[in-house]
């Protein structure tokens, strides 16, 4: 009696255990239901063949080798890409390719509970990515207008970094507003040793260089496009566009580096126009301003010494009314983060946006969304703030010992925002601003409908 009574309590506990495994075998994420769409939304530009990633994505098969790794990288929010300090300043951003509390805590869950794959039929459909060889802008504005080709550079299997500067006549005949720009490396292998690839334009006009740089070594009228990891076009927002003239000529600056093998390369930039009587009414810049003062023609006073956290800052005053459309640091190894603060002409101070964990690999595009893009009335200062650590603490870092300042090369240090800026006059300002706070009352009583 006491085996059969053992029996019978082990049975019925058996049986009143099971709505609860079934229970938590339905709220365990699987591959097929949960992860694929946050894959495929989030990581699949990057993560799948033939693209940059080390590894697909698209499939359970090709993701459940690399689980726990794919659970270290995004518990530690390295992975997707994504450095803006989420605590402070501006959060709403065009491109943001972060993962939400939400998914990360499904994408643990499903590593914790051993990756099941699930119900195939869970599975959404692939998501289909266009061809990389064309424009990915053409997809929205069709064939670009104008294409502008660097000679080729043949970089062999070892050899010293190189900058490649040629120019070439962009054939502009007359005045030309831009509103969308694309630029790429070309070539087999082209994006294994171009590191990055900067399209100048220069062209004969008299614009206040205060409007585009701080740094007083800036030549030309500034930067028109960058290629880096992390971005590769621009699109300028309705009513507004970067401004083309004749005889204007693109200066490049390709960055190359050796990988082993003999590789040839040139960059391509691609420009669509808008209509000819469809002209924006406002002009947008591509502005370097330095995170640190004292620069003077031919030399640029950045001074990290080793074993040490270092910061620099530097003051910009706005000479115009601005918008200012996205916020991109720029550092190299050492560099940590980069923050950029509003210092209103009445005092008033506001962080528009900080990163806490620069990753010299993503050189990456925080675009404003068109509701919060800042907007700042001339005399304006901009606060830009810069730290970097040379110390052993800072993995990325090939020297601690090592005294470290300006310079192109990536042991070298740079420190300097890239921003997309429109400029208004005082009428267009007013204007604006009006709009943008009679929106922001519209947004604010929906919701309090709701």
């Amino acid at each position: 009696m006491l085996r059969v009574s053992t029996a019978l309590t082990f049975s019925a506990l058996l049986i009143s255990s099971l709505p609860a495994a079934a229970a938590d075998n339905a709220t365990t994420p699987t591959f097929t239901k949960d992860i694929a769409p946050i894959f495929q939304q989030k990581c699949e530009s990057c993560h799948r063949p033939d693209n940059m990633a080390p590894m697909s994505l698209m499939t359970y098969e090709e993701a459940r080798p690399w689980a726990k790794s794919i659970a270290s990288r995004v518990g530690a929010r390295q992975m997707p890409p994504w450095h803006i300090d989420k605590t402070v300043g501006i959060q709403k951003f065009k491109n943001d390719r972060s993962l939400n509390d939400d998914q990360i805590e499904t994408i643990l869950a499903w590593v914790a509970a051993g990756s099941p794959k699930g119900d195939p039929k869970d599975m959404p459909a692939a998501r289909v990515w266009k061809d990389e060889s064309g424009w990915s802008m053409a997809n929205k504005f069709g064939a670009p207008d104008l294409v502008v080709k660097s000679p080729d550079y043949t970089m062999p299997p070892v050899a010293q970094d190189a900058w490649w500067r040629p120019s070439n006549a962009t054939g502009i005949t007359e005045p030309r507003w831009v509103r969308a720009i694309e630029i790429r490396p070309v070539g087999k292998n082209a994006r294994k040793i171009t590191h990055h690839a900067l399209a100048r334009l220069q062209q004969p006009e008299d614009m206040d260089p205060a409007l585009f740089t701080n740094d007083p070594n800036v030549a030309g009228d500034g930067l028109f496009m960058e290629w880096a990891v992390g971005k590769n076009g621009d699109e300028m927002r309705p009513d507004s566009g970067r401004l083309m003239l004749p005889n204007s000529k693109i200066v490049w600056e390709m960055h190359y580096h050796a990988v082993g093998e003999e590789i040839t390369a040139h960059t391509e930039l691609a420009v669509w126009f808008y209509a000819k009587g469809q002209e924006p009414k406002h002009r947008e810049v591509l502005a370097l301003f330095n995170t640190f003062s004292g620069s003077a023609p031919g030399g640029r006073s950045l001074d990290i010494q080793p074993n040490a956290v270092t910061t620099t800052e530097s003051f910009v005053t706005l000479k115009q009314n601005a918008r200012i459309e996205n916020f991109q640091a720029h550092m190299h190894m050492r560099g940590k983060g980069m923050s950029m603060e509003a210092i209103f002409p009445d005092g008033k101070r506001e962080m528009l946006s900080q990163v806490t964990d620069f990753n010299f690999n993503w050189h990456n595009m925080y675009i404003y969304d068109d509701d919060v893009a800042p907007l700042l009335p001339k005399g304006t200062i901009l606060h830009l703030l810069a730290w970097y650590d040379n110390t052993k603490a800072n993995r990325s870092n090939p020297d601690p010992d090592q005294w470290v300042g300006w310079g192109d090369r990536t042991v070298d240090e740079m420190g300097h925002a890239w921003l997309n800026i429109t400029y208004y006059n005082d009428e267009e300002f007013k204007t604006e601003t009006a709009a943008r706070a009679a929106k922001t009352v519209n947004t604010t009583a929906d919701r309090q409908q709701q």
